[in-house]
Order: C-alpha cells, then sequence, then structure tokens
C-alpha cells in the first residue's frame, strides 16, 4: 500500500492556511449601535432596526395573553329532562 499515488498532492491553497474573505474586505465596517433602553451593543439585524434589544424589547412590548388564560370553566347545573 505504499505506492506514490496513495496521497496525492493536495490542492493549491489547500495546506491548512485560511484564505482572506474577499466580501469581507469590500464591505465597510458596521457602526456600532446601541440599545436604546440598556445602552448594550446590539448585534442582530431586526434589533439593530427597532434600536431595541431582544430583552428590552420584551419588556416593552410583552406577548398578548394567550386567549386560553382568559376563559374560565362554569359550573353549570344539568338540563331538566337530559
Amino acid at each position: 500500500m505504499d505506492t506514490p499515488d496513495a496521497f496525492p498532492e493536495p490542492l493549491p491553497g489547500a495546506d491548512g492556511a485560511v484564505a482572506p474573505d474577499l466580501a469581507a474586505e469590500d464591505t465597510p465596517p458596521r457602526r456600532l449601535i446601541r440599545c436604546r433602553l440598556c445602552g448594550r451593543p446590539l448585534t442582530g439585524a431586526d434589533s439593530r432596526r427597532t434600536g431595541l434589544g431582544p430583552s428590552c424589547d420584551a419588556k416593552l412590548h410583552p406577548a398578548p395573553p394567550d386567549i386560553r388564560t382568559r376563559r374560565h370553566e362554569v359550573e353549570q347545573d344539568p338540563l331538566p329532562g337530559t
């Protein structure tokens, strides 16, 4: 099994070195946007768009209660004749 073709020559650039990302060089650096409520830096696209982090957004805009939590069971007497 010790033939010269057992381990072919590696491809160019496959020596383990990471090639630089050309798209990352062309894009301008992202502007630091901070949360309007707590001041922490925002990283997510939705958070950057709204200006609020996920925890601060949940504080200002809580989820509506589930419809099942507003209903309650009522005990009724059986109908006569049934």
